[in-house]
């Protein structure tokens, strides 16, 4: 068997934040940008709470097969909830979505790639 890539996307919104606490995320907004958003093994956080409460964990993993693709999103969900636990941030809606990019569509760029490789 061959090793696949996951993505998994986990979003959710923020609750009940205490004033420090919203200060502390709008500090922190640089590192969050949405434009530098990421899929990474520990995972990437994007947000801007200055416009709404609505965040997204990024994260990439691996495996060989469908169940492991289901246990990849229990851990980067686990991972989301220990992340924000960790730091007493409230959170509610948080649910997760999984891609493995052996089943994802080409686009029309790689689509064209291959067809180029082809001769």
């Amino acid at each position: 068997m061959s090793t696949r890539i996951f993505r998994i996307t986990v979003r959710g919104a923020f609750t009940g934040l205490a004033p420090e606490q919203r200060a502390a995320l709008l500090a922190e907004a640089a590192e969050h940008d949405v434009l530098s958003a990421a899929f990474t093994p520990e995972g990437h956080l994007s947000y801007d709470i200055a416009a709404r409460p609505a965040f997204t964990f990024r994260f990439q993993d691996s495996g060989e097969d469908e169940a492991d693709l289901q246990r990849a999103a229990e851990r980067a969900e686990t991972a989301a909830r220990a992340w924000l636990d960790g730091r007493g941030y409230g959170y509610k809606d948080l649910r997760s979505s999984a891609e493995d990019l052996s089943q994802a569509p080409l686009s029309k760029h790689q689509k064209r790639e291959a067809r180029r490789a082809e001769g």
